[in-house]
């Protein structure tokens, strides 16, 4: 990786244009890869990652996806994560960490995909209930993320309102918004 992990995070496009071209076997599994290296608690790695990536499978993954995320369904991988909290830490105080440990892990995904110039925008407009119903997933995992991946597309090709918003720069909150010295 050439530059800074701010450089990497820098990069990581804010666009929904995603061609539809298949993407190579090595490059999902160096997404995988880099999921599977993140950090969990007690390494319980709690996390669970559906990959569709063949036609049959991506049309019954597609119709999970809200009219809002229409622009998704062009994507040659669809990445759903799911986890169960009895796979992962629950402390005697109430906090469970497998949706922290999944989030961890789907970052993971996102700046590899940004290392491998592809676009990977996850989503939370999908029906999970769906992906459980389409794929067998057992009723104890919760699906809790969407992913769409694949390489550059063409951003002519989406509304405008998505024209907008992908060409457009990210904004983040000023950093006392967000973070604290020493106290709240």
């Amino acid at each position: 990786m050439n530059g800074t992990l701010i450089d990497l995070l820098e990069r990581r496009s804010p666009s929904r244009a995603i061609a539809e071209d298949k993407l190579g076997r090595t490059d999902i599994e160096k997404l995988m890869h880099a999921a599977q290296l993140s950090a969990s608690c007690y390494n319980n790695q709690s996390w669970r990652f559906l990959l569709l990536t063949e036609e049959a499978a991506l049309e019954k993954g597609r119709k999970a996806l809200s009219g809002g995320n229409s622009w998704a369904k062009k994507a040659p991988l669809l990445i759903f994560g799911f986890s169960d909290p009895d796979l992962d830490c629950r402390l005697p105080d109430g906090r469970d960490y497998y949706l922290f440990d999944l989030g961890m892990a789907v970052q993971l995904i996102l700046l590899q995909a940004t290392e491998l110039d592809l676009i990977a925008r996850p989503m939370a407009g999908y029906s999970p209930s769906t992906v459980k119903r389409e794929f067998n997933i057992p009723d104890e995992y919760e699906v809790y993320v969407a992913i769409a991946v694949g390489h550059k597309g063409d951003i002519e090709e989406l509304d405008e309102r998505l024209r907008v918003l992908s060409r457009g720069d990210r904004q983040r909150n000023p950093l006392h918004k967000n973070f604290y010295y020493n106290a709240y």
